[in-house]
């Protein structure tokens, strides 16, 4: 099991009910990016493939199990979310060939939108 799966399954073990957990898994993903971007500004690029690597793992998780026949998510929720995941990992390998700040921040951004929206905030 990889690292992403591994840390979505340790979080989901918990308390947290699915959502809270793929909230988490988010959050984590995002910090991470951060980190990334603080290294990149000070000239530090070490951390920002394994940053986006495990953020490609977590949206690749979150958009097969979105998407899944099983999952009883309406349609046009499956396929707002495929398109979603589709433009995170398009846009994680364009900001691992070249990183900018401004690339990070953008999927930063969007892990901590649908996080606050699965903890039932969307403002």
């Amino acid at each position: 099991m990889n690292y992403a799966a591994n840390a979505y399954a340790k979080t989901s073990h918990s308390a947290l009910s699915p959502r809270e957990a793929e909230s988490a898994v988010l959050l984590k993903a995002a910090q991470k990016l951060i980190g990334a971007s603080q290294g990149l500004v000070s000239g530090d690029a070490g951390r920002i493939n394994e940053a986006l690597s495990f953020n490609q793992r977590v949206w690749t998780l979150l958009t097969s199990e979105a998407t899944s026949a099983e999952n009883p998510l309406p349609a046009d929720v499956k396929q707002g979310v495929g398109r979603l995941g589709v433009f995170v990992l398009q846009s994680c390998i364009d900001t691992m060939i070249a990183p900018t700040p401004e690339k990070i921040a953008t999927l930063v951004s969007i892990n901590n939108h649908i996080a606050a929206g699965l903890q039932g905030n969307p403002g």
